[in-house]
């Protein structure tokens, strides 16, 4: 006798492949009845996928057209099904996905524009943190650089890029007023996307700067995340980034005890 989980099993092929044959054998009363509800049932779960997608990814929607997007979030659909029941948690690996896709080759900077929204979509639902309270403030003065850990709010996610994705993504907004040529050949983007209050924003970043943070992102302690910065921009000022990161809450904590 199957378990319940083959049985569910068979239910997911049959509503992703329309494969009425999974499910034989544990099928009850009519046929017709019941590939009929199948029908039913998968078009509206493939709807409120694709409209899950729709809602994630609008750049990547205007960039290809209607008529392509429709299709390749059908072949998305079934390639990649949805293995959560939160919804807004479907369409991660969409990004790669466009990256194998070869109907889409033509557009070499696509993946990362969806890589993009993405990460705007995620720190739109990421966690909410406070400013880092100024009681805390003289300690972190007083902390040894070299065992220092700043940390940033869980609402922030550093990105890069080979391609100008945040001008593709600009250009490509409901309110742009004329259409900008994509030169995906202008230079690569060194990102900050954070949320302010329920606002997503994108920041481009100066390379020292996306040093800095990315050091930090990892875990690295503030002197070698520091050095590391210098190396990429040698007039990277420390003061300055520290005290601009913590006042707009994207530094939100720290860690001050060595290891």
């Amino acid at each position: 006798m199957p378990s319940v989980l083959e049985i569910q099993g068979c239910f997911a092929r049959a509503v992703l492949e329309q494969d009425m044959a999974a499910l034989s054998g544990h099928v009850v009363g009519g046929a017709a009845d019941v590939q009929r509800c199948l029908r039913i049932y998968a078009s509206n779960m493939r709807h409120n996928l694709s409209e899950a997608l729709r809602a994630v990814y609008p750049v990547i929607e205007r960039l290809v057209g209607e008529s392509f997007f429709d299709a390749t979030a059908g072949r998305y659909i079934r390639a990649c099904p949805s293995t959560s029941g939160d919804i807004q948690r479907f369409g991660k690996s969409f990004p790669d996905f466009l990256a194998q896709f070869e109907p889409a080759a033509g557009l070499r900077y696509l993946p990362d524009v969806a890589r993009l929204e993405w990460l705007m979509h995620e720190v739109f639902h990421a966690a909410d943190a406070g400013p880092l309270a100024l009681d805390r403030l003289g300690a972190l003065a007083e902390a040894d650089a070299a065992v220092l850990h700043l940390m940033l709010n869980p609402a922030c996610r550093l990105f890069a890029s080979p391609f100008p994705v945040l001008h593709i993504w600009r250009a490509n907004q409901p309110d742009s007023a004329v259409d900008i040529e994509i030169d995906a050949d202008l230079g690569g983007d060194g990102l900050l996307v954070r949320r302010s209050g329920f606002v997503v924003e994108v920041q481009s970043l100066a390379i020292g700067e996306y040093a800095m943070l990315e050091a930090l992102d990892r875990g690295t302690a503030l002197e070698p995340a520091y050095q590391g910065a210098l190396q990429a921009a040698p007039d990277f000022a420390l003061a300055d980034f520290i005290q601009r990161r913590i006042l707009d809450a994207t530094i939100t904590d720290f860690d001050a005890r060595a290891a």
